[in-house]
């Protein structure tokens, strides 16, 4: 759509690069070519706006094949408007000068022309091939032919117009017949995978008895090598034993050969021993001999010098005792008790000692 603006009167035009703009006024051609700018007067002036670019027309119409089966057929024509002033002649390309809209719908009634041509020769080569041949190569053969048929078309060139390319996305059966067709493949892809599952089960059925071959194979050898290791075993034990009996037997020897020298050296320790011993004895009992006359001695002096040295106290005590008097001595003799006395730590005197001790008082202050 043509960017069409107002200034005092006045219209400014501003087209795009694919937009193929005609101006003309009073039937003389103003401006003719795509992304033209210019201003004009709305009154006067007469606009026409193609389009030049590639446009992709999608299609979508139903069909029916030799053994009256309905399909539907999804396809779609890129074409372009080569002679943009062919196209403004024969179709209504017209804008209006205030708003650039146009005022037909050009594009609509091209569409509908190519639809109606391309479905028309589509039909032609279905009609003619069973449903499972147009469900294989069907396709190709509806787009070869729609192809062909458009380039034929004398109207498409009567109007400026050339197809570009012709593109048939599917060929789809009604969904009850898909449904039909696609159970067979289902059940061969089923029974496919079946026949896979049992040669996968036989297989490993196979390889299971393999492995329980290769297990008691395993289990042989392994019996086999066990009785072996036995027999080796018993040969290595009692070679073993006999290796042992004659090293006990040389143990042995030594052993006793070794107790009669250990026995023989004992004796002769014991003996010498036992004349150290008693000649430790006799030294022994020599020097207690001596040692016992040496303290009988000693003993014997010490015990005159005792004697001597109690009798020399014992004389020096009792002079002294002579010379002091007889107070005195009662006072050594109270002095010496009250020393060898037992500690008394308290006197209980009853009524009869205290009676008599106050009578004998009394009797001396009389006398």
């Amino acid at each position: 759509m043509a960017d069409i603006t107002r200034r005092l009167g006045w219209r400014h035009l501003r087209g795009a690069p694919t937009a193929h703009i005609r101006h003309q006024r009073a039937g003389k051609l103003l401006h003719d070519g795509p992304g033209l700018s210019f201003w004009f007067r709305a009154l006067t002036a007469a606009l026409s706006e193609v389009p030049v670019d590639d446009r992709e027309l999608a299609m979508t119409f139903h069909a029916r094949t030799s053994d009256f089966q309905d399909v539907a057929v999804q396809a779609t024509v890129t074409y372009r408007i080569s002679d943009p002033a062919l196209a403004a002649a024969r179709l209504d390309f017209s804008v209006d000068p205030d708003t650039g809209v146009w005022r037909g719908a050009p594009l609509e009634q091209l569409g509908t022309l190519l639809t109606e041509t391309a479905q028309q020769h589509a039909l032609d080569v279905l009609a003619r091939t069973s449903l499972s041949s147009a469900l294989v190569d069907g396709v190709a053969a509806v787009r070869e032919r729609v192809a062909a048929g458009l380039g034929a078309e004398p109207r498409l060139p009567a109007t400026g117009i050339d197809v570009v390319a012709v593109r048939v996305v599917a060929l789809r059966p009604e969904p009850e017949v898909e449904r039909a067709l696609r159970t067979p493949a289902r059940e061969q892809i089923q029974q496919e995978a079946d026949r896979a599952t049992y040669e996968r089960r036989a297989v490993a059925v196979e390889r299971e008895r393999a492995i329980a071959e290769n297990e008691l194979a395993s289990q042989i050898e392994l019996a086999r090598r066990e009785e072996q290791l036995v027999e080796q075993r018993g040969t290595n034990t009692r070679r073993e034993a006999e290796e042992q009996a004659a090293a006990d037997a040389v143990r042995t020897e030594a052993e006793a050969t070794r107790s009669v020298r250990l026995a023989d050296a004992e004796a002769r320790r014991t003996e010498r021993l036992a004349e150290a011993e008693a000649a430790r004895t006799v030294r022994m009992a020599d020097a207690e001999a001596a040692r016992s006359v040496r303290l009988a001695r000693a003993e014997a002096e010490g015990a005159r010098e005792v004697g001597e040295a109690r009798a020399q106290a014992q004389a020096a005590w009792l002079r002294v005792h002579a010379e002091v008097d007889v107070a005195t001595l009662h006072a050594l003799a109270g002095t010496r008790l009250a020393e060898n006395l037992p500690n008394i730590d308290s006197v209980t005197i009853s009524p009869d000692v205290l009676t008599g001790l106050l009578a004998r008082l009394g009797s001396r202050e009389r006398v």
